[in-house]
């Protein structure tokens, strides 16, 4: 008995401590939502019309436009897809591969992005969606500095769609975009 005295006594004391100064219960955090569906608007056939800034953070305003298809199917009944990306540049023949991956616990997802000259997986950058603007993010080393990488997904309709990335080299105060690729779809 005095056992359970004073483990009601104790938790009596505990429930007292945690209660809020105002008597009010405690608000329940807000449920993240599920966005294992975020990138089902993008799962088809696409006409990419891609700008590329060739010499990013070293002041230079010279872009390169291409032009390509990507082509995005689901991976894992939604929660992945695998885009590829193919366009011909002046510098030969560009193919890209994003395997996009969702964790649904974090409620996140991975964008993890290959190009066919290098053969393996850079940095993923992570993020979600919010309304109906993506936002990733990740640290890679450019030109030999640590920078930060911005992925935004906007603009996003049934037919069309926008991806843009940034670097900034000053901690997130100013970033300078350095790919955008706007997507059509083909009928």
């Amino acid at each position: 008995m005095k056992l359970l005295k004073a483990a009601i006594g104790a938790l009596t004391c505990a429930l007292i401590w945690a209660a809020p100064a105002t008597g009010q219960p405690r608000p329940i955090a807000a449920e993240r939502r599920d966005g294992q569906h975020d990138f089902d608007f993008d799962i088809g056939v696409w006409k990419t019309h891609l700008r590329r800034l060739v010499h990013p953070l070293s002041g230079s305003n010279d872009w390169v436009e291409l032009d390509g298809t990507t082509v995005v199917r689901k991976v894992w009944n939604g929660r992945g897809n695998l885009a590829e990306l193919e366009t011909d540049a002046a510098s030969g023949h560009l193919q890209v591969l994003s395997l996009r991956l969702y964790d649904s616990r974090a409620r996140q997802w991975s964008l993890n992005t290959a190009n066919a000259n290098s053969g393996g997986l850079g940095v993923p950058t992570v993020g979600e969606f919010k309304n109906g603007r993506g936002e990733f993010f990740d640290q890679e080393s450019i030109n030999g500095r640590t920078v930060l990488v911005r992925n935004v997904w906007s603009d996003i309709s049934a037919d069309s769609c926008r991806f843009e990335q940034a670097f900034s080299d000053d901690g997130g105060k100013t970033w300078e975009v350095n790919w955008i690729a706007v997507d059509t779809r083909v009928k």
